[in-house]
């Protein structure tokens, strides 16, 4: 469920979805960020995968992140980045809400 959860967002194969959750997100972030979208973020990261359709493969399940996955590491690096713990709106946190039908951590 978590891919399709990930395109019901906007992230799809064929682009990011005029109008979504997918395109809200680039915008936030492209503002954030002076113009562009950054390598890693959330919306590069989301997009990347609803193109694949690697989102559950990847770890990040409608169950939460697998262990000893791209996800569990992500989160740990991210974690260790943050002094502990993964922030609200952070890559980690905001793929695995979608994943799992939320609407990220903005």
């Amino acid at each position: 469920m978590s891919d399709q959860n990930v395109h019901n967002a906007g992230f799809t194969p064929s682009g990011i979805s005029a109008g979504s959750l997918a395109s809200s997100m680039m915008s936030h972030e492209a503002r954030a960020s002076g113009g562009g979208v950054p390598s890693g973020g959330p919306t590069s990261t989301l997009q990347g995968m609803g193109a694949r359709g690697t989102t559950h493969s990847s770890g990040f399940t409608s169950s939460g992140i697998s262990g000893n996955s791209t996800a569990s590491h992500m989160m740990s690096q991210e974690a260790r980045a943050h002094g502990g713990g993964t922030p609200r709106g952070g890559t980690t946190s905001t793929v695995q809400s979608i994943a799992m039908g939320g609407k990220g951590g903005r």
